[in-house]
């Protein structure tokens, strides 16, 4: 049996370690054929020698990643872990660049290899889908983006739109004003923007239509010149609301479509707007479309248990 040893001089091993060595713990849970021991600020692992050269790369990433932010949390070692490549894991460990720095000085990055796609698509496309489940960071680096191209004026205002499905797109009957009206729907979407915008800023833009916020409805009949337009939860567009959100697009501007096949709320028998884009666009020159995965999760470590529980149960069934 073969023997590593490293020797943790420049970091904080206890840091590196992890609560009650939780991070060892999952080095364990990747590498069963190894044996990992972790005393004081020296690691040894023994096991066959490929399989230590392996841990050894690995161990290399966490290090780097450590030294550069220092600070481990599990989803970027399982990133790091699984990632293909050491140029997902730089995507992944989120040495991307920087899209702009949000409220309270918050770094606002493309965090996995498939987020970083998206960015790449949209700095070559107009229009893009992204395609994938929930917790992947679609529409918080779609709206990143958005808001970067407002910064930096190449384009004059930000439109978010999504289909109030639950609804069925009549928002007459439920009570307050048409901002109370619709705000449940388009939560998410503010939610994004006060991570990226001050409040009072934000308000400020909202009431001078320089970011409009509204329902799939309220689309129909307009021309979107000079604007970012993201449409959110495409999955739930019909056919109809498709056709016509993608037929707005106005000059000098960039539209990205996000949504997730898997959590379609249409009633029976309505086809998904967004499936069928896919199909029939998938073939033309300026339309981008990126899938994201599981791999993407940046929510919560369960979102990424839940999702692939269901990938499971929903292949048994065909």
């Amino acid at each position: 049996m073969n023997e590593l040893i490293i020797e943790l001089t420049e970091i904080n091993p206890r840091e590196f370690f992890g609560l009650q060595n939780g991070n060892i713990q999952l080095l364990k849970k990747y590498f069963p054929k190894l044996k990992i021991v972790a005393r004081g600020s020296k690691m040894k692992v023994y096991g066959d020698e490929d399989m230590l050269e392996e841990f050894d790369t690995r161990l290399n990433m966490l290090l780097e990643h450590f030294g550069k932010y220092n600070k481990l949390d599990e989803n970027v070692i399982e990133r790091i872990l699984t990632s293909d490549s050491k140029e997902d894991y730089e995507t992944s460990a989120g040495s991307g660049e920087t899209l702009l720095h949000g409220v309270g000085g918050k770094l606002i990055k493309a965090q996995t290899a498939n987020q970083r796609k998206l960015v790449e698509s949209s700095n070559k496309n107009d229009m893009v889908f992204a395609i994938g489940p929930a917790g992947t960071g679609k529409t918080y680096t779609g709206v990143a983006l958005a808001v970067k191209a407002l910064k930096e004026k190449q384009v004059r205002r930000i439109i978010l739109t999504r289909p109030a499905v639950e609804a069925g797109e009549n928002l007459g009957f439920l009570p307050g004003d048409l901002k109370e009206k619709l705000d449940p729907y388009m939560q998410p979407l503010y939610d994004a923007l006060r991570d990226m915008i001050p409040n009072e800023k934000l308000d400020s833009f909202i009431e001078k239509g320089i970011i409009q916020i509204a329902p799939m409805a309220f689309m129909r009949g307009r021309t979107l010149d000079n604007a970012f337009v993201i449409l959110d939860e495409a999955q739930n567009t019909t056919h109809a609301q498709m056709k016509m959100f993608l037929t707005r697009m106005g000059k000098n501007a960039k539209f990205i479509i996000t949504g997730d096949p898997g959590q379609i709320d249409l009633p029976r028998r309505v086809t998904s707007g967004l499936k069928e884009a896919l199909l029939v666009l998938k073939n033309i020159q300026g339309i981008g479309m990126i899938y994201l995965d599981d791999k993407d999760v940046i929510r919560h470590k369960l979102v990424k248990k839940v999702i692939s529980a269901y990938k499971e149960i929903e292949n048994r069934n065909g």
